[in-house]
């Protein structure tokens, strides 16, 4: 069980490579309705697949990775659709001063301000707690250009709040995405980015020279 109370739920472990690489591509959306199909039809006609390791746990934190395009973001939202799960997500304040800021609201976005220290890690630590079902996704590059380390936000929230990291990604050369395993997070955190690397090693970024290493700042 964990803290809150919440059945633990077994996860895929990526210490198994058999197990990750053979999470399946969803052969229909999960959801149904207009949207879902609509998103279905235009992933289909692209040529993208749909990976989701299940069971999606109701708390939890996904990383997403690589991230080095603004396509990402429209390739995931049909995603997210198609699976029909309201995933939470984080993006930079700017995105939320523009005309789109109601409809990135409405499709789950959280503005952040990645230029001063806000608290966030304590603001998502209270809306875990607070609530039965909340899947938060986090880009821990925190932005499209290459940086040389993760932030580490999301280890910590996830550690704090005992709750899984899901292992998120976009693949251009398999066309591929979604989440492809589950962890729980240990009190090492190389350790876990270790084994997040192992997982991203043949994830291929829309601009590879963007995509930075799998690793935290010493």
């Amino acid at each position: 069980m964990h803290r809150d109370g919440a059945p633990s739920v077994s996860l895929p472990s990526v210490t198994d490579p058999p197990t990750i690489r053979t999470v399946p591509a969803l052969e229909a959306p999960l959801a149904s309705g207009l949207r879902s199909r609509f998103a279905w039809a235009l992933l289909g006609l692209a040529g993208w697949r749909v990976v989701l390791a299940q069971p999606v746990p109701p708390k939890c934190v996904i990383v997403f990775y690589p991230h080095t395009s603004n396509w990402d973001f429209p390739i995931g939202l049909c995603a997210k659709w198609i699976v029909g799960i309201d995933f939470r997500w984080v993006g930079k304040d700017s995105l939320f001063a523009t005309p789109l800021a109601g409809a990135f609201r409405r499709w789950g976005g959280i503005p952040v301000n990645r230029r001063e220290s806000t608290g966030f890690v304590g603001q998502m630590r209270a809306a875990l707690d607070a609530h039965d079902d909340f899947r938060l996704v986090i880009t821990p590059e925190g932005t499209r250009s290459r940086v040389a380390h993760w932030k580490s936000g999301f280890w910590h929230l996830a550690r704090e709040a005992r709750v899984p990291i899901g292992l998120g990604f976009i693949d251009y050369a398999r066309r591929e995405v979604g989440i492809g395993a589950w962890i729980e997070a240990t009190s090492v955190a190389a350790a876990d980015l270790e084994r997040m690397a192992a997982f991203y090693a043949d994830r291929t970024a829309r601009r590879p020279e963007q995509a930075g290493p799998v690793r935290l700042k010493k």
